[in-house]
Parts: structure tokens; C-alpha cells; sequence
């Protein structure tokens, strides 16, 4: 495992300009690594074995040239050169098994960090999601978490390896002849001076490369999604789009010529400083010979020995970039898993049994918490910006209400009133500031997420649909689900015959975020999928905004089916939804100004009334003609 500097390096090393470890993150690793050890162990056995073995062949050498020729001793030479060969095959093993070791810890690292990364971040309120960077939190769960795994195979083999090598061939060399080993070493400078000035060079221009390549990556990833690639289209200049990627390609094709250049000369140079080390080694040493100094053996296992010796010696020049490029990507792994998880289940919480809707909200207060408690400054974009610590100003302003099971609630009000806001606290999307919400009397905060959010069922304006089959998003709700319970479900959602029309029926690939599909079939495929649940309380976030009339009274008799016997919470600007409803709260500026029956409130002339009016004259004009 002989690395070269810089140029074997897998990490960014624009990760290291400027940066800074935590503290403690060295204990962190070593725990991390507990499960390894043994293995860890081996590792460096191995690698120590391998440093040892390889000096065997030169010292073999040396007493075929200086015993067994000069004495013709057939026997001696005979068992020399079986030496030598069993040298051989002991070396590929040990490097076969040094591989073997390297892959096992590092793959299995990648496994650990990768699970509990993605297990951490799923646990992360959905305040995180809104802030955070999705490239960017991508390539913590790959480049990072690859950068990390070198740390414990490329890296630490790379430096005991270099380390043992390096002792142990120069230990030899002593033995064998100091003075030839003194003289190997004055040429240590040609190799270290060199390696640092290229490392520096080649570092600026791999920095330059890697920004370009994210620059890349993130055009790339804007505009090859569905939305992207339509705003395009419709608003941009393909053309402009291609021109601006060639630009920086064209760019990371030179650093690339650039890098290889600067690589390609460095092997060059260490090659002939080799070259003159190892002649002086034979000059000197020739002379040594001639003079009966040193035996022709000891000069040949010399020479082999002075190119063991260059090439770690300059590994190890670079040995703290490689290192601290290795720790700075454990630590951004690590500054991801110390991210807090602000909603969690409370010690002792019990699960949600059998529901039955029942839904109190107490004098609630609510404001979005700080970014500093929700999110990471460097998934945002920001990198050496701190996050706020105010959490920002009251959204909900002590609302309260009472749903009983089975009651049908509408939500109307102007756009940031608070709705969406409100529903988005009985699953705790987001806790409540002050105040309570109880579902079935307990407290949403004192029952377990999973059986509390199991409980309810959510379609919202704009569904999200996973790249994959119809039935496989339709069965994401309810895994055990049969085939007649989503076909049943999908028929009282008024969805069935269009899936039956589809390519392949329910094993159509729908496309991301469901883009083969239009917004109102969407729209009846989540409620096809909230069906197939069949959650005791439901919340529809202008789930019928996209359909048009007809498939709105379609859907809206099924949902009167489907909705009968659970507490329906629904936020809706239609008509149809909202004088159908129990109870109809009317939302403003974050508390309720009004609640009723819609009769009622009509005959108040309040804000509903108003707002009634208005949606009047909306469905009167969008009304199809007849």
C-alpha cells in the first residue's frame, strides 16, 4: 500500500484550507472503530509482515553473489533461489490479505456510518428538510462518508506501512553499510522539496477542478428534474443552458491536462533522482568494492534497498495533509449525527391504541423554532455562518377548539392564517410552543410518533409520488394491503379506470414526483393511498384543488363515503367541502376569528361571509357552461 502524495489522495483537499477538527473527534474514530478492531489489528500485523518479507530478497540476493557462486555450492544456491521464490508468494499473500482486511473495514465503515447517517436524518424534523441543501446532504452520505472510510484503510495503511518500511529498510541498510546509507539520505531534500511544491500546485488546481464539478453537478441536478427541465424550456435558453456547462467543462478539461502534466513530471523527477541516488549508491559503493571494502552482495542488496526507502520518505512528508483531510471528513460526518433531533418520543410515551379521532386543541401558541435548533449551517449553503438563535415571530396566537370523533371540520381564512400550520402540529410535524394538543385525551407529545402519525391520514395540495410503480406508492401506506383492498380503494377514489388505462395498469412507472401523471390524478392517487391506510383522522390540504368539477363531485361523494366515521380536518377553498362541514373554524392572522356552521356564519356577515362571497363569484366563473 504505497501511495504517492496528493495525487492517490480520494478526499478534497480544499476540505482542509482553513478548516478546523473538533474536539474529541479522535475519540469518536477510535470508537466508531471498536467493532473493528480485531480486524484492525490484523490489518497492521499484516502490513508489518509485508515490510518484513520484502527485505528478504535483497539479503538472498546477497549471499547468492557473495557465497554460493563464488563457492559453487549447487545445494546453497538451490535453497537461496526457493527462498527467494517463497519470499515471493509470501509477499502476494500477505498483499492479498492486506487487501482483504482493508476492504472488510473500509466497506464496512462505509455500512455504519452510511445506516446511521440516513437513520439520523430521517429523524430530523421537517423544519430540517426545508432548509437544508439536498446535494449537499447527499454528498455527506457518500463523499464524506467514502473520505472517512480511507481514513482507515488508504490513509492509516498508507502511513504504518510507509512508517514500517521506512524503519525497517533503513535499519538494514545500517547494518549493512552506514556509510552508503548516509549518503542515500543526503538526497532526501531532492525528493521532499519537490513533492511539497507540486502538492501545494497540484492541491490549488484540484480545489479549482472540485468547485467546478459541483457547479456542474448542481446545474445538472436543477435542470434534469421534471420542473427544471419545464422551466427551461418555457423561460430559458437551452442554448445558453449548454453554452455556460461547456464553459466549465471546457475548464476541468484543462485542470485535468493541467493535473496529469503536473503528475506525470513528479513521477518523472522521482524517477531520475532515483536513478542518481541508486548510482551513487553503485559509484561509491563501486569504489568500496574495488577497494575491498564491501563485498559485490552487500553493493547489490544496497541498491535495492536506497529505492525502498525514497518513495516513503516522501509519503510521509505529506502524511498531516492526508491525515487532516481524513479527520476533517469524520468530523462533517460527525457535525451531521450531532445534529439535534428537537421531536422525539419522551421516556415513558405510549402508543396511540385503538383511536377514535378525538381531537382538543388547548390554548395553542406556536412559532417556528430557530434555525440553530432544526438545521446545520453547512447544509444550508452558509459554511462559516452561524445560524440564528431567535426563533421567529407567533404564527398561532392561542387557539383553541375541540373535534369530536367523526366530525367533519372545514379550515377556511386568507393565505397565512395559520392553517396548514395548525393541522401540521397534531402529527407533530413541528411541537407546539406553548399550550396542548390531545388526541383521544393524551397529549400528542406523551404518545410514540410512529402510532400517532399511523393514526392519521394526510393528502396534501401538492402530493409527492416516488419513482416507482403504481402499486408500489399506493402500498407505501399500508405494506400488508391486498390487491382488492388498493383496488377498492382506488375505485372509491374515482382513480381506477385511469390506472387500468395506463401502459402496464398498476405496474406503470409513474415518474418522478409523479410527473406522468396530471395534477388531478395525482391528487386521487393520494387519496387512493390515505384510503388504503384507513387512518381514524384525516387531514386534506386542498387535496380537491386540482380537480376539475366533475371529478370533484366524483371524488367528493367518495370521500363522503370513505370519511364517514373519522375526524376529517380539511382545509379547502371549494364549496362543496366546506357547507358540507360539522363545524367550520375561520382562520386570521394566526387565531380563529370565527366558527359555525356555514348557515350561520353566512348570517353573521363577518369575515367568512366575506370570504364566501368571494368564493361564490370563483366557482360561479369557473363553472362550466351548460
Amino acid at each position: 500500500m504505497r501511495m504517492a502524495p496528493h495525487m492517490a489522495m480520494g478526499s478534497d483537499p480544499s476540505a482542509i484550507e482553513g478548516a478546523s477538527v473538533r474536539s474529541g473527534v479522535l475519540r469518536r474514530v477510535v470508537a466508531l472503530a471498536r467493532p473493528y478492531r480485531s480486524m484492525l489489528i490484523a490489518f497492521l500485523v499484516t502490513i508489518v509482515l509485508a515490510a518484513l518479507v520484502a527485505l528478504a530478497p535483497p539479503l538472498l540476493f546477497r549471499s547468492i553473489i557473495d557465497d554460493a557462486i563464488p563457492n559453487g555450492d549447487r545445494a546453497q544456491l538451490n535453497l537461496l533461489a526457493g527462498l527467494v521464490v517463497a519470499a515471493a508468494v509470501g509477499d502476494a499473500l500477505l498483499a492479498f490479505s492486506e487487501r482483504w482486511f482493508s476492504s472488510k473495514i473500509g466497506e464496512g465503515l462505509i455500512y455504519d456510518l452510511r445506516v446511521k447517517l440516513f437513520g439520523h436524518v430521517q429523524d430530523m424534523p421537517i423544519g430540517f428538510f426545508t432548509r437544508t441543501q439536498t446535494g449537499a446532504l447527499i454528498s455527506r452520505l457518500n463523499n464524506d462518508v467514502i473520505g472517512a472510510q480511507r481514513a482507515f484503510t488508504a490513509t492509516l495503511g498508507s502511513v504504518v506501512s510507509n512508517v514500517i518500511v521506512l524503519a525497517t529498510t533503513l535499519t538494514a541498510m545500517f547494518l549493512l553499510q552506514w556509510q552508503l546509507t548516509l549518503l542515500a539520505l543526503v538526497l532526501l531534500p531532492l525528493f521532499i522539496l519537490p513533492a511539497k511544491r507540486v502538492g501545494r500546485r497540484l492541491q490549488a488546481i484540484t480545489r479549482e477542478g472540485m468547485d467546478l464539478n459541483s457547479a456542474m453537478n448542481t446545474q445538472m441536478t436543477e435542470r434534469f428534474n421534471v420542473a427544471g427541465a419545464l422551466l427551461v424550456k418555457l423561460f430559458g435558453d437551452t442554448r445558453t443552458e449548454q453554452d455556460e456547462f461547456a464553459g466549465r467543462a471546457g475548464r476541468v478539461r484543462d485542470i485535468g491536462v493541467r493535473s496529469a502534466m503536473y503528475g506525470r513530471t513528479f513521477f518523472i523527477a522521482l524517477g531520475l533522482v532515483g536513478a542518481v541516488g541508486t548510482a551513487a549508491v553503485y559509484w561509491v559503493g563501486g569504489q568500496l568494492v574495488i577497494s575491498d571494502a564491501l563485498s559485490i552482495g552487500t553493493l547489490v542488496a544496497m541498491a535495492a534497498y536506497v529505492t525502498r526507502i525514497y518513495t516513503p520518505l516522501t509519503s510521509l512528508t505529506n502524511a498531516r495533509v492526508d491525515i487532516m483531510t481524513a479527520f476533517v471528513s469524520f468530523d462533517r460526518v460527525f457535525e451531521i449525527l450531532d445534529a439535534r433531533h428537537p421531536i422525539q418520543d419522551r421516556p415513558g410515551a405510549v402508543d396511540l391504541v385503538e383511536p377514535e379521532g378525538r381531537i382538543d386543541v388547548d390554548d395553542v401558541w406556536f412559532r417556528y423554532p430557530p434555525a440553530s435548533e432544526i438545521s446545520v449551517a453547512t447544509l444550508e449553503g452558509s459554511t462559516g455562518t452561524e445560524l440564528s438563535d431567535e426563533a421567529g415571530p407567533f404564527v398561532l396566537d392561542s387557539v383553541s377548539t375541540s373535534i369530536a370523533p367523526g366530525e367533519l371540520v372545514a379550515l377556511v381564512g386568507p393565505s397565512g392564517a395559520g392553517k396548514t400550520t395548525l393541522t401540521s402540529l397534531i402529527p407533530r410535524l413541528y411541537d407546539v410552543t406553548e399550550g396542548a394538543i390531545r388526541v383521544d385525551g393524551h397529549d400528542v407529545r406523551d404518545l410514540t410518533q410512529q402510532s400517532l402519525r399511523a393514526a392519521i391520514g394526510v393528502v396534501s395540495q401538492d402530493p409527492h409520488l416516488f419513482h416507482e410503480p403504481v402499486m408500489a406508492n399506493l402500498r407505501y401506506a399500508r405494506p400488508d394491503a391486498t390487491d382488492d383492498e388498493i383496488e377498492a380503494a382506488c375505485r372509491a377514489a374515482q382513480i381506477h379506470e385511469v390506472i387500468a388505462k395506463l401502459p402496464d395498469g398498476y405496474d406503470t412507472i409513474v415518474g418522478e414526483r409523479g410527473y406522468r401523471l396530471s395534477g388531478g390524478e395525482k391528487q386521487r392517487l393520494a387519496i387512493a393511498r390515505m384510503l388504503i391506510k384507513d387512518p381514524a383522522i384525516v387531514i386534506l390540504d386542498e387535496a380537491t384543488s386540482h380537480l376539475d368539477s366533475e371529478n370533484e363531485s366524483l371524488v367528493q361523494q367518495a370521500l363522503t363515503t370513505a370519511l364517514a366515521g373519522r375526524t376529517s380536518i380539511v382545509i379547502a377553498h371549494r364549496l362543496s367541502t366546506i357547507t358540507a362541514a360539522d363545524q367550520i373554524l375561520v382562520m386570521d392572522r394566526g387565531h380563529i376569528a370565527e366558527r359555525g356552521t356555514h348557515e350561520a356564519l353566512v348570517a353573521a356577515g363577518g369575515l367568512y361571509a366575506d370570504l364566501y362571497r368571494t368564493l361564490v363569484r370563483g366557482d360561479v366563473s369557473t363553472a362550466p357552461e351548460g
